[in-house]
């Protein structure tokens, strides 16, 4: 039975309306998106490149299936766990799953994983799309599929919080199982102070909110409206320079493959979360912070805050960058992911020697 009768259908209904219309007149006053002159440097890119590696499906502690895929050998001395964006998936990892391949070949093993909600992995229930959540499913993935042997991990924008959130949950194993934190385009703290979170404090996405809790049946009629209003948001942050026409084809495709009510459930965790009690917990491991600063979604500032409080981290700074900084520069990107793994499996061995010779 519907505890919201037919007045919470209308309701619905309603809301819904007031989203096309609304939406309409945002999207209406958004400036031209930039054109380019330039060749599309990336017309006979493979961004299917990802989909042909091995695959495994891994079930979090609710049973939310997460989509799982592996380059490298099983037994490699280290694993590296790449962790996606909001609106995102695996998949936007691209450039440094091809990359780095190349340059570590049989040496590391990458693990790559779409977060709950996201690209291959199952839609989960409303409350359990937190920061907190993801943090515990990353939890869940290690145990599954890197049991043994150090790990780095390398999170962008939401997926470097939901390795903070790892780092408060379970601090143990930071130091013993994980030697190394790449944080890329990301904050300790929400975004209640961002220009994205200003963005998204207006009717349009109230109405929605609404509309994902009291009438999920009728969410999908308004989808449309909300994805006019929050996807050019998104997009206008996603890069500071001209891009190649296919890399943004590429970004946009995985942001129109997300569910709106993924979008949406994710904004208040999004907006609220403070995981900046996890900085002490990873202030003594080999660290990156990266940034562009072009990005309007997570201010390089916030960067500099964060790497601030991370005395064994290298703050990298994108000139230009926008929030997809290692789709717009790849290279400088996977370079510091490269410097990072090195420095952390450096320092484990230093450690390691202490210990014997102690």
């Amino acid at each position: 039975m519907n505890p919201f009768g037919k007045a919470g259908l209308v309701g619905g209904a309603v809301s819904a309306a007031a989203l096309g219309a609304l939406a309409g007149v945002t999207v209406g006053h958004r400036p031209a998106a930039r054109r380019s002159g330039r060749r599309d440097r990336y017309a006979k890119e493979d961004f299917r490149l990802m989909s042909a590696d091995r695959g495994s499906i891994v079930a979090a502690e609710d049973g939310t299936a997460l989509a799982v895929r592996e380059v490298g050998p099983a037994d490699a001395p280290v694993t590296v766990v790449f962790v996606h964006g909001y609106c995102l998936r695996m998949e936007s990892w691209h450039f440094q799953r091809r990359q780095l391949e190349k340059r570590w070949g049989k040496a590391v093993r990458m693990v790559f994983f779409d977060q709950r909600g996201h690209g291959r992995s199952a839609v989960p229930a409303p409350a359990s799309c937190t920061i907190g959540q993801l943090g515990r499913d990353l939890d869940v993935i290690l145990q599954a599929v890197a049991p043994r042997g150090p790990v780095v991990l390398v999170g962008h924008s939401m997926g470097g919080m939901t390795i903070l959130a790892l780092a408060r949950q379970v601090p143990e194993l930071f130091g013993t199982k994980v030697i190394g934190v790449g944080l890329i385009s990301t904050a300790a703290e929400g975004l209640n102070k961002t220009g994205l979170s200003r963005n998204l404090q207006n009717p349009v996405i109230d109405a929605f909110r609404l509309a994902v809790r009291t009438s999920p049946g009728l969410v999908q009629f308004g989808r449309g409206a909300a994805r006019m209003l929050i996807s050019p948001i998104l997009r206008s942050a996603s890069y500071g320079t001209d891009v190649s026409p296919s890399l943004m084809r590429f970004s946009e495709w995985m942001l129109n493959q997300t569910s709106v009510t993924t979008i949406v459930n994710f904004l208040k965790s999004l907006e609220l979360h403070d995981e900046s009690a996890a900085l002490p917990v990873i202030a003594e491991l080999p660290s990156l912070v990266l940034c562009g600063d072009a990005d309007m979604i997570l201010p390089f500032s916030q960067s500099e805050a964060m790497a601030a409080e991370l005395p064994e981290s290298e703050l990298v700074r994108v000139v230009g960058g926008g929030h997809l900084v290692q789709l717009e520069f790849p290279i400088r990107v996977t370079d510091a992911i490269d410097r990072l793994v090195g420095r952390s499996i450096a320092e484990q061995g230093d450690s390691e020697r202490t210990v014997v010779g102690g």
